[in-house]
């Protein structure tokens, strides 16, 4: 199965001094996890957070980063259509903008979206989007 992880469930992870999602949630090998470039910008918009939040030494962090790497696919924005970008536009708009990535991303893979914002699937449902996964 694959999965398109949003910046919140990256966040969370490095916040908790964690980068391996699939040892942390025990997942069988056929979940492939995804994300944007993207989900980079955010974590490094976000980073002295993270660093206060998981109270680790940032070379800790670092390392954790360096393991939520290295279990992320990521797939490069220019590679989805122009046509599931209007798509994840539309769906997105009066939501959040800055989440269309990860549902443009989603929805050309076929995937699932892995996210903990409420609000953005709250929005997504009532378009008709229910491609969440919950592990």
């Amino acid at each position: 199965m694959r999965v398109v992880v949003d910046a919140n469930i990256a966040f969370r992870a490095l916040a908790q001094g964690r980068g391996d999602l699939r040892a942390r949630l025990e997942l069988p090998d056929d979940q492939v996890f995804f994300a944007p470039f993207f989900v980079l910008v955010e974590l490094y918009k976000h980073k002295e957070r993270i660093q206060r939040q998981s109270a680790l030494a940032e070379d800790a962090v670092l390392t954790a980063l360096h393991e939520l790497c290295e279990c992320l696919t990521f797939i490069r924005e220019a590679e989805i259509a122009i046509g599931t970008w209007v798509e994840a536009g539309r769906l997105i708009n009066d939501v959040d903008p800055k989440d269309t990535p990860y549902v443009a991303l989603t929805l050309h893979l076929g995937a699932k979206l892995w996210t903990h914002d409420s609000e953005l699937k709250q929005g997504l449902r009532a378009k008709g989007f229910d491609e969440f996964w919950e592990p």
